[in-house]
């Protein structure tokens, strides 16, 4: 049988955070958290072409991307723990906005390891790619699992949930928002009670807040002009994750007004599950 020599056309969806509690904070300094991920069409797209001379390598086919992104990262990290030999080739074609909370980086990282799960003949489990992924970031054990979830801990407390399908407006403006900056931020709200499933279920896309959001619109103001921009148009909005994209719920006849133009608006829709659920 001959080894597979490429994977091109691989996706990678973007997530919203239908709320995100802050809810402790450890000794170490990671801050606890309670947040719904929902999974949406606003994906990426990476091609992996197999290199036998184990050097792994990038070729950005939109924007410019940091020199040691979290693709090359997770393909670097998951070449050490296996101890593969051969290497990769990345391209790498951007849709997903960065500095928006929508979890592009890490979707990028997920997809990237499990493309090389497959590419490489590794054969390993969710769990093990889990744990890789969980050293590059928080969200990319999310992405691994492949479907909506309840999550909690530092972000690696995952579980699945069925969510009703939705249609949104997500509005990213032009600046973006540094997650840590975020985070680090002295007059952040740290104490959100614990909240559990079944109130969350009983109004998904009305439940809670963003505990984030305030710091946000400190540092960034545009994020209040998101926020204002889809309230002149009757639709409660908040922010995912760290910022800076805004969201609201959509209605099967809602109609919107244009952006202006330091903001990009995009229409999106639920996913029922991960396009590569089940590749390991």
């Amino acid at each position: 049988m001959q080894a597979m020599q490429a994977l091109y056309d691989i996706p990678a969806p973007a997530k919203l955070n239908l709320f995100l509690h802050i809810t402790g904070r450890r000794a170490d300094g990671y801050h606890l958290l309670q947040s719904a991920f929902m999974l949406i069409d606003w994906c990426d797209t990476l091609h992996y072409e197999l290199r036998q001379d184990g050097q792994i390598s990038r070729e950005d086919l939109t924007w410019a991307l940091p020199e040691d992104d979290l693709c090359l990262r997770a393909a670097k990290a998951l070449q050490s723990a296996s101890g593969c030999a051969m290497g990769v080739h990345i391209g790498i074609a951007k849709s997903v906005p960065a500095q928006a909370g929508m979890g592009g980086g890490s979707s990028d990282a997920a997809s990237t390891l499990l493309a090389l799960n497959r590419l490489w003949n590794l054969g390993w489990t969710q769990a093990q790619l889990a744990a890789v992924g969980l050293q590059l970031g928080a969200d990319v054990p999310f992405f691994l699992l492949g479907q909506h979830a309840w999550v909690e801990g530092v972000g690696e407390l995952l579980t699945p949930l069925d969510l009703p399908a939705g249609r949104f407006a997500v509005l990213k403006p032009d600046a973006g928002l540094d997650t840590r900056s975020v985070f680090a931020h002295p007059m952040l709200e740290r104490n959100t009670a614990l909240a559990i499933i079944s109130g969350f279920a009983a109004n998904p896309y009305g439940f809670g807040r963003n505990d984030l959001q305030p710091v946000a619109e400190l540092l960034c103001p545009a994020v209040g002009q998101s926020i204002a921009w889809f309230a002149r148009q009757g639709l409660p909005a908040r922010m995912t994750g760290s910022g800076s994209a805004v969201f609201a719920p959509l209605q099967a006849d809602t109609s919107l007004h244009e952006a202006s133009g330091n903001m990009t608006l995009r229409v999106c829709n639920s996913l029922e599950a991960h396009p590569l659920q089940g590749w390991c």
